[in-house]
């Protein structure tokens, strides 16, 4: 960890020159590279499945593409995001499984997205790669944290034949948002139902196993400054807007899986078990500004959600936390966070057969504190420490303390 930062501050300043010659450049042919990179170095300091450290990164190349400099595409936008993964998994160590960092993954190089999206007054439709937790399922205040379950909840991150179309594996599919007004949202997605990186098993892509994913949800938002009337201006709608952060949000979501599923617990008389068609779940989201004074700003939040228990581990989930901003009044781009993510096992997980004589405790919860010092201009530092009770929601692991230490840097 120590070496990556080292690298990175000794490394940056001195290509950011070429590197801001080579952006200028690009932006004037309406194309806007960015190089992200998040580093994570994290220990198991007690419990869980056993003590260690693991190290674990994630790149991105990034390109952002003005539809109307490139293509003479007005209110058009593409993007495409290359993404590297590598190192270890911290979650091996804990043994939970809501996962302690929401970078670690699996190593690998793949497009994590690319789409192209058309907006007119109200309405944006974009078709492509993409991942649906940067629009559906997302809080601002609960994004600050580390834990997996706070960007996106178990019970539909963990859902369907491979996982949701969200970090890192992606599906192909289409999103329409409406906004009839600047308080109110609307969005509906309709993707192929696995990844496009899946099981052998599954088939190709929009093959018949998989079916589609639909997915669907409102929210009613509160920003400051005035209000600007649908179609105000084409960045105003859908991906990279720049409307400035909401102060208060609530939401509610829902997706449906079309494919057949196999029940948990439930057998056939032949000893098979039971299929069902189709797979669904719902969502309410919750972030409001409680106290603001000077340059300080506390939000609460809270996120719940209800998974289909009789194929998936996960049957619900409650999510809820503080999030501080600016606490020390010279430091107000800092952010202080404390939040509990809470996991419960579905009751035909709970029945399941492979289970017998190894009950499963019902839940997994971890609390989590956490501090994001912005240190530069280009890198952001996150020391993180986070309690799990139950890892794994199976007995025989004793709860679990994991530290860590994020960093990101973006030119």
């Amino acid at each position: 960890m120590a070496l990556a930062l080292w690298w990175v501050t000794a490394t940056v300043p001195c290509r950011a020159g070429p590197w801001d010659d080579f952006k200028a450049k690009a932006s004037s042919w309406g194309v806007m590279p960015t190089l992200l990179y998040d580093g994570a170095s994290a220990s198991n300091l007690s419990g869980g499945a056993e003590a260690g450290a693991a190290y674990t990164g994630a790149a991105h190349l990034q390109l952002l593409i003005d539809g109307n400099s490139v293509v003479a595409g007005e209110n058009l936008t593409l993007y495409a995001d290359l993404l590297n993964t590598h190192g270890d998994q911290p979650s091996t160590l804990v043994g939970d499984i809501q996962g302690v960092s929401n970078i670690a993954a699996l190593a690998d190089t793949r497009i994590y997205e690319a789409w192209i999206q058309y907006n007119w007054p109200a309405t944006s439709l974009l078709v492509g790669r993409y991942d649906l937790n940067t629009e559906f399922y997302r809080l601002s205040s609960s994004a600050l944290f580390l834990n997996s379950s706070f960007g996106i909840g178990p019970e539909f991150s963990q859902s369907g034949p491979a996982g949701a179309s969200v970090y890192p594996d992606t599906a192909l599919g289409a999103r329409l948002t409406y906004k009839p007004n600047s308080n109110v949202v609307a969005r509906v997605a309709v993707m192929d139902g696995a990844p496009v990186e899946r099981p052998s098993s599954l088939g190709g892509l929009f093959s018949s196993k998989d079916g589609l994913l639909i997915m669907s949800e409102l929210a009613v938002l509160t920003r400051p400054g005035a209000q600007l009337g649908p179609g105000t201006a084409k960045s105003m709608l859908g991906r990279m807007s720049s409307l400035p952060p909401y102060e208060d949000k609530i939401a509610i979501g829902g997706w449906y899986y079309t494919a057949s599923f196999n029940d948990l617990s439930q057998m056939k008389s032949d000893g098979s078990p039971v299929a069902h068609r189709g797979s669904a779940g719902a969502y309410v989201l919750l972030d409001a500004r409680l106290i603001e004074f000077n340059s300080t700003h506390i939000n609460g939040f809270l996120q719940a959600g209800l998974g289909d228990a009789r194929v998936n581990r996960i049957g619900s989930y409650l999510g809820l936390g503080l999030a501080i901003d600016g606490l020390i009044p010279s430091r107000t781009s800092d952010q202080l966070g404390i939040a509990a993510a809470i996991a419960n096992n579905g009751s035909h997980f709970l029945d399941a057969p492979s289970l017998e004589g190894r009950p499963a405790s019902n839940s997994e919860t971890t609390l989590e504190l956490t501090y994001v010092c912005q240190a530069t201009t280009w890198l952001a530092i996150q020391p993180d420490l986070q309690y799990v009770w139950h890892p794994g929601a199976i007995p025989g692991l004793k709860n679990a303390l994991a530290a860590q230490v994020e960093f990101e840097t973006s030119f």
